[in-house]
């Protein structure tokens, strides 16, 4: 994401407006020059690839736009610490023998061979004396060495840096409401993954038939704005872009350029802004048990349709997407949760979540793998059916349940 002195907003009354870059041939120019500027730098330290973006930047009007360009790219370079020890070792060495001779270029150069000589047995690989000058301190932020680097293509750099000034009006917001509506089973719990991964404090009502409303306290609306939780707001944004239907819209709180007064900002958005996510999709199935029972399922002569991930249980504090939905024609319906992952922890706040949720119409499909006992889980009060598996889920157990 940009940091904020790299954000560009505009306002039309209360509306807050990002600088979006048209997707044309001249800002792809720009970008690939860029892209092509970090490329060509593989190999050499963070302060000569720096130099070279400020001789590009110039004095050109449109710096802030190069400038944030290059911010994205940066983040998808590695820069790595090159020396033949940890710098802060390797110093301690160098000076601790350059003390016991009088100071000297010929007795500097004469160190460097003679730690270099040392080096190379210790490490059984030549070591020169230049790879010990340049170590010294390679620790330092502009020297350490570009080894490698994601490159993007300029319309991704471009989609990323238009998603990014829309991710930074939330750094503000002191209050965000999100209608996720009826949506292609699965999205939603990719944005509850997100919601909690975020640890964002958010309030969830509805269900999948009408969708969900999910409203969340910003970081304007804590006892002093937190950057952090901004930030983290902000980080949600690209999950929600995967959701096919939703609206959102938020409140901000800003300082005034002019005044320095605390002034009240709206900013909307929904699924047709046009924005791109580049964060990978979800996972179609969690497990090759899922994968494999919907496979199975398929080949069933049954009225009963499945459904993957489209209802929520809603539990206090917490909310459980179960793996599918089966329903009938008639208008009945079952939730149905693979329980196939072996960690204490997981299955343990597995059961507990069924307990809590108390519903009366799911069925627990378990390995019979699982040490539930070790786990600490007892299965007596369990209010939910449950059927047994080894490897493969049979379609044939649960429709027995069902029927």
């Amino acid at each position: 994401m940009l940091p904020s002195d790299l954000l560009t907003h505009r306002l039309n009354g209360e509306t807050i407006v990002p600088k979006q870059l048209a997707i044309d041939d001249r800002n792809l120019e720009l970008a690939a020059e860029l892209i092509a500027c970090f490329q060509e730098s593989i190999g050499n330290s963070q302060g000569e690839l720096n130099e070279k973006l400020q001789d590009y930047e110039g004095d050109s009007p449109d710096y802030r736009i190069k400038r944030g360009l290059a911010h994205l790219l940066k983040g998808l370079c590695e820069f790595e610490v090159m020396s033949p020890l940890e710098p802060q070792v390797l110093r301690e060495r160098v000076f601790k023998v350059a003390a016991q001779t009088v100071p000297s270029t010929f007795n500097s150069q004469q160190t460097l061979n003679n730690l270099a000589l040392q080096l190379t047995q210790e490490l059984q690989r030549e070591v020169i004396a230049e790879e010990i000058r340049v170590g010294l301190y390679a620790d330092l932020a502009e020297n350490k060495i570009l080894t490698s680097f994601d490159t993007p293509t300029p319309k991704e750099l471009l989609h990323r840096y238009n998603l990014s000034q829309v991710q930074g009006i939330f750094y503000k917001a002191s209050h965000l409401t999100i209608n996720a509506h009826r949506n292609v089973p699965g999205q939603y719990k990719l944005l509850f993954r997100y919601l909690k991964l975020f640890q964002l404090m958010a309030y969830i009502e509805g269900d999948a038939e009408h969708g969900f409303t999910i409203t969340i306290d910003g970081p304007a609306s804590l006892f002093s704005p937190s950057t952090r939780y901004g930030l983290a707001i902000a980080k949600l944004i690209p999950a929600l872009l995967h959701v096919t239907k939703w609206s959102l819209s938020a409140t901000l709180q800003f300082r005034d350029f002019y005044t320095n007064n605390w002034k009240t900002g709206r900013f909307s958005l929904d699924s047709e802004c046009g924005l791109v996510s580049h964060y990978p999709p979800g996972k179609i199935y969690d497990s090759m048990v899922e994968a494999s029972f919907v496979n199975r399922w398929e080949a069933l002569n049954t009225n009963w349709v499945l459904e993957r991930e489209v209802d929520l249980i809603p539990i206090p504090g917490s909310i459980m997407i179960p793996d599918f939905r089966l329903v009938h024609p008639d208008g009945r319906i079952f939730l149905l949760e693979i329980v196939g992952y072996w960690r204490p922890e997981y299955l343990q706040k597995k059961f507990s979540q069924v307990r809590r949720a108390n519903c009366d119409n799911l069925i627990l499909a378990i390995s019979e793998r699982l040490n539930l006992e070790k786990a600490g889980v007892k299965l007596n009060d369990c209010p939910a059916r449950i059927v047994w598996f080894k490897d493969k889920l049979q379609p044939k157990s649960v429709l027995a349940i069902l029927e």
